[in-house]
């Protein structure tokens, strides 16, 4: 009888493990769409290159609106079957829900800030009249729509502080809309701007100045490329088609340019691009009627940022002679490069940003990527260095030059963002407002890590997780670069990532080449014929942390978004043995075809294209994404993250890599694509498609590793 019984135990057991293995293997074996592929062939210096998913370019065609349907339907199916999925959105809901405040910042006498209780889609703005004073809403952009699509992108007051102009994106597209509304009386003017892009809003007497382009043809909104941006000045209540043109350059339609007055009205500050970094820059004088416009800078070999126009000279901060960024000063017709003066001299670190309030001025440097703070009075002396809680990041330092107060965010990886309020006579701090969350934050640990990379070069690694895991090569991690366009990646908070925290993972945040955390030089060495660099340094970043014992090839997750994106995909080609799972989000993958969509063009600054030279297309065509995927590599899980309002990175490059991949690989593994709708590269996404997108990482990340997620780990 016994012996029956144990036989029984067996039997059970076995059906249950070959029920698993059949279970997983279901979920395994899924029946991607058919993409149909077609002839499509370029030749390029003698070379031809076949495209044969040019037809997914059309995001307007019906034929790819039903690719995108069949897609979402296997992958919506795919994450539905994974049993811990519902917990984890559900503990995302609940560790999201805390209350949120943006840096304060005073303007035209007004007290400004945003709020949000925790779960709204839209951060609510407010203003005071005081600190002390009575609190109003100034725009509340969750009632612009219904499901939160609808996003405030930025917004200017006017300098008597009765008009807020403000800018709405739909759908997470860079295109904006510009109204106008009374404060007081939240009163709608009927002023309504379209088609502006890449565009700031910078009020002078009854108007303000922006930038728009043409209104594009029908069908190539989130497409076409845009060309021929204008600087107007729009006079409250006229009919913004016969806004003045301020200036344009119709022989360099290529050419974006934005245009901003100093903060005394005297001058209007013209800064035009071709690409990425570096910017010409050019003067107007707004005191003389019709005055020409002087042309201080003319080339695009350096960034220029006018940062105040102060007792007759501009104070600007640029990267001229100075790789790691200086600040000089220079009057307005002051064109020779020579006789410019250092306000405050190039350092050591690298100089990210600076500010005039209340007679000072806030220097915010990067240390190793993180940020230290210097003051400095407007001879340009250095002051005092001003304390911060932690390693970390720093936002603020916003406010008008008569303040004697002003604000500042502090935040790192396990330092959810506090405000804190700054004396600036006294050079005192105190806590003004900070999170409260049911978390202990106390349990988890930050380091940075220096490690070698191919070349031999040291690359910094921010390294996250609970104190006293063990080294043992079985830690969930996740490793996020990106490595491109000047762009430094500093310590900051993610309530999404606590997910990973709470159960005993991993998180790593590379400082690779092709980022600014060193200056221009680190930038440049991750650019064009050395952006391979920045594959290196990614792959390196994973072999240290699998040497290190804090993962190991079957429990390590990379992610990117953008150019990185573009990082995770051509790393998951030249090294598919590394990873376990793989997020290329929103990712640049076609480098033969990135520049012929709605920006693309500015990017070649740290790509170059396909058409420059047979080198560079060589070079391209080497490690674009969609041109190298393998027949023969055991290919990592992999979800692609993209969304339809994307006119920043268009869906394409996502749509094309995916049906390639599908197409060619021929394991277990699954190779998904996750297409988000009514959402855009990622600026202003909603609360709860924040939440959802976050639940389906984490539970496909978890999955394709073999963790079982566990609610009781926190």
């Amino acid at each position: 009888m016994k012996s029956k019984l144990i036989n029984n135990i067996i039997c059970f057991s076995l059906c249950l493990f070959f029920w698993a293995c059949n279970s997983k293997s279901n979920m395994s074996k899924l029946n991607y769409p058919q993409t149909k592929t077609v002839d499509t062939v370029d030749e390029y210096f003698g070379t031809k290159v076949p495209d044969p998913y040019r037809w997914l370019e059309d995001d307007n065609s019906e034929e790819t609106k039903s690719w995108v349907i069949e897609q979402n339907k296997v992958t919506d199916s795919f994450l539905a079957q994974i049993p811990f999925k519902k917990d984890i959105e559900n503990r995302l809901t609940q560790i999201w829900d805390y209350a949120k405040m943006s840096t304060p910042f005073t303007k035209s006498g007004l007290l400004i800030y945003a709020k949000n209780d925790g779960l709204q889609n839209q951060s609510v703005y407010f203003y005071k009249e005081s600190e002390d004073a009575e609190e109003k809403v100034l725009i509340d952009p969750n009632k612009l729509s219904e499901d939160g699509t609808v996003a405030l992108s930025t917004f200017s007051i006017s300098k008597d502080g009765k008009y807020l102009a403000y800018a709405i994106s739909r759908g997470g597209s860079d295109w904006r809309e510009v109204y106008v509304k009374e404060i007081e009386t939240g009163k709608l003017l009927q002023d309504h701007i379209k088609w502006v892009k890449f565009s700031g809003i910078s009020w002078y007497k009854n108007g303000f100045f922006y930038s728009r382009f043409e209104a594009p043809a029908e069908g190539d909104e989130l497409k076409g490329e845009n060309t021929n941006q204008k600087i107007y000045y729009h006079n409250l209540g006229d009919n913004p088609e016969l806004d003045k043109v301020i200036y344009e350059d119709p022989d360099h339609p290529e050419w974006n340019m934005s245009g901003y007055a100093t903060e005394d009205e005297k001058y209007l500050v013209i800064s035009v691009t071709e690409s990425t970094s570096g910017n010409a820059l050019y003067i107007k004088d707004l005191q003389v009627k019709d005055g020409a416009i002087q042309k201080i800078v003319t080339d695009f070999d350096n960034d220029y940022n006018v940062i105040d126009h102060i007792d007759g000279e501009f104070i600007v901060s640029t990267n001229y002679k100075a790789p790691k960024t200086r600040v000089i000063k220079f009057g307005p017709k002051d064109k020779d490069k020579d006789a410019w003066i250092d306000f405050i001299p190039e350092q050591d670190e690298v100089l990210a940003s600076v500010s005039i309030v209340g007679g000072k001025c806030f220097a915010q440097y990067m240390k190793d990527a993180h940020d230290v703070v210097k003051v400095y009075d407007l001879k340009g002396e250095f002051s005092h260095d001003i304390n911060l809680p932690a390693l970390g990041s720093v936002y603020g330092f916003s406010g008008d030059i008569e303040d004697e107060e002003t604000y500042f965010t502090f935040t790192s990886f396990v330092y959810p963002s506090a405000v804190y309020k700054y004396d600036i006579k006294t050079n005192t701090s105190s806590l003004f407002w900070k999170p409260e969350l049911d978390i202990d934050f106390d349990q988890y640990i930050t380091k940075q890590v220096f490690y070698e990379s191919k070349d031999g070069t040291k690359v910094p690694m921010f390294i996250v997780h609970k104190k006293g895991i063990k080294l043992d090569g079985n830690n969930p991690t996740q490793l996020y670069g990106y490595g491109g366009f000047n762009i430094s990646l500093t310590p900051t908070f993610s309530i999404s990532r606590m997910i990973l925290l709470e159960n005993g993972g991993v998180f790593a945040m590379a400082n690779i080449r092709g980022g600014g955390e060193y200056g221009e030089v680190w930038h440049k060495a991750g650019t064009k014929l050395d952006k391979q660099n920045v594959f290196d340094d990614f792959i390196a970043a994973a072999e240290y942390l699998i040497e290190e014992k804090y993962t190991s090839n079957d429990k390590l997750a990379i992610l990117g978004g953008s150019n990185g994106g573009l990082l995770v995909g051509a790393v998951t080609n030249q090294r598919p043995d590394l990873f376990k799972v793989a997020f290329p989000a929103v990712g640049v993958m076609d480098m033969l075809r990135y520049h012929k969509f709605t920006i693309g063009k500015f990017w070649a600054v740290d790509y170059g294209t396909s058409e420059d030279d047979k080198e560079m297309f060589d070079y391209l065509l080497g490690y674009s994404p969609v041109h190298n995927i393998s027949t023969e590599d055991n290919y990592p899980a992999v979800m692609v993250l993209t969304a339809d309002h994307d006119d920043r990175v268009v869906p394409a490059h996502s749509f094309k890599y995916i049906a390639e991949l599908q197409s060619k690989y021929k394991g277990e593994n699954p190779v998904l694509i996750r297409i988000e709708s009514k959402a855009g590269h990622g600026a202003g996404k909603p609360t709860a498609k924040q939440i959802e997108e976050a639940a389906d990482i984490w539970s496909f990340m978890f999955h394709n590793m073999g963790v079982e997620y566990s609610l009781n780990a926190k």
